[in-house]
């Protein structure tokens, strides 16, 4: 990784491909320049209501030679396949924190963040391990694939999306931020999307009533919630905003 105008730059320009068929979780069949590989997932669950076929995506290659899939899927767009200047969608939740981590360090989010002078991964708070400890402010990064907040054209195939039953790991940590501000004056979560999602509307739960009288409970605690859309290309990451989200 390189700063260029305080980017986040790829080391190598990621490839385009098509994504001709999901066969699991963990593994998308690819056409990369005629040839069809198995190309890693780094997403494991929905990404949208969409039917992943036939679908432009953006894909990195490991240095790893013996790995079993050479390439990860780390974008895709809902874009023709012969449209030359494709928006893409970034689904690699891993990555996410590099991103996020790479412009703390660069002083890009001063207006969440004032300094960033100390950085520190993956901090253990009570029963969990959260993000980012900076400074003294806890910060847990989130980064939902279920609802995808952009315009699906006609082209594209999509199904019924299933509601989200996953929800104590999200529950703990909000209750583990909130509860630090016993110590620290700050707590964040981030809500980030690796594209221009207009303002986050989650996907529905079984369980929506008490996760929404949690999240009510960790904010009038001083919890802070933010979003963060960034903007990915073949070369590189760039922060298209970054606005607060408490009041909504």
């Amino acid at each position: 990784m390189e700063i260029k105008n305080n980017a986040f730059i790829f080391e190598t320009p990621l490839i385009e491909g098509v994504i001709r068929k999901r066969k699991n979780r963990f593994i998308m069949e690819v056409e990369i320049d005629g040839e069809i590989c198995d190309c890693h997932c780094p997403t494991t669950g929905s990404i949208g209501n969409i039917v992943l076929q036939d679908i432009p995506c953006l894909l990195s290659k490991s240095r790893d030679t013996a790995r079993k899939t050479l390439y990860t899927v780390e974008a895709i767009s809902l874009d023709l396949p012969s449209e030359n200047n494709k928006s893409w969608i970034g689904i690699n939740q891993n990555a996410a924190n590099r991103y996020v981590e790479h412009f703390l360090k660069t002083g890009q989010f001063s207006a969440m963040v004032e300094k960033g002078d100390t950085v520190k991964r993956e901090q253990k708070l009570g029963n969990s391990k959260l993000d980012f400890l900076v400074d003294n402010i806890y910060i847990e990064v989130k980064t939902p694939l279920q609802c995808l907040q952009v315009p699906i054209g006609e082209h594209i195939k999509t199904k019924k999306v299933t509601e989200l039953n996953s929800t104590d790991r999200f529950v703990r940590h909000i209750n583990e931020l909130a509860e630090s501000l016993k110590e620290n004056e700050r707590a964040i979560l981030i809500t980030c999307f690796i594209y221009d999602n207009p303002g986050f509307k989650p996907v529905g739960s079984k369980r929506k009533e008490y996760v929404r009288e949690q999240v009510e409970s960790c904010l009038e605690r001083g919890l802070e919630t933010w979003q963060v859309n960034l903007r990915i290309t073949p070369t590189e990451l760039s922060i298209i905003k970054y606005f607060k989200t408490s009041k909504n």
